[in-house]
């Protein structure tokens, strides 16, 4: 493997270059599903139905949509995993994405977008940290 190439392989051992050099964080893991889950919240200009992610010390977050939800197929067929970022936008402009969802704000200090890597889709969620309470209702 030549230099130039190198920088695109990490050992097992090293965290992804999102984590290590851009500066995202884990935030959750959305699994979609067609099974009513518990203390599900509908998310009506969407037209679905989220659930687990309060409860649940890893962050995984259920996703139950109506058929006419606007929401991508990919997003609604195979689970993603999402990154807080500082700056949705910047992150989104320095960078050549494929975009599945345009920046959105689902509720109250909240903006997310969706991007697509190799046939998964990505969510990148910026938070408002000024408000007390963020309500996913």
């Amino acid at each position: 493997m030549d230099a130039e190439n190198a920088k695109y392989y990490r050992k097992d051992s090293d965290s992804p270059q999102i984590i290590e050099e851009w500066g995202w964080k884990y935030h959750h893991m959305g699994i979609p599903t067609h099974k009513e889950m518990p203390n599900e919240k509908y998310i009506p200009h969407l037209k679905f139905f989220v659930s687990g992610f309060d409860q649940s010390p890893f962050g995984i977050e259920w996703m139950r949509f109506e058929k006419d939800s606007p929401i991508h197929k990919l997003v609604q067929e195979v689970p993603h995993i999402a990154f807080e970022v500082e700056d949705l936008d910047m992150e989104l402009s320095k960078r050549e994405f494929e975009i599945l969802i345009a920046p959105n704000s689902p509720s109250d200090d909240i903006r997310v977008a969706m991007i697509k890597h190799n046939g998964s889709p990505i969510e990148l969620i910026e938070f408002n940290r000024e408000s007390k309470e963020i309500d996913f209702s």
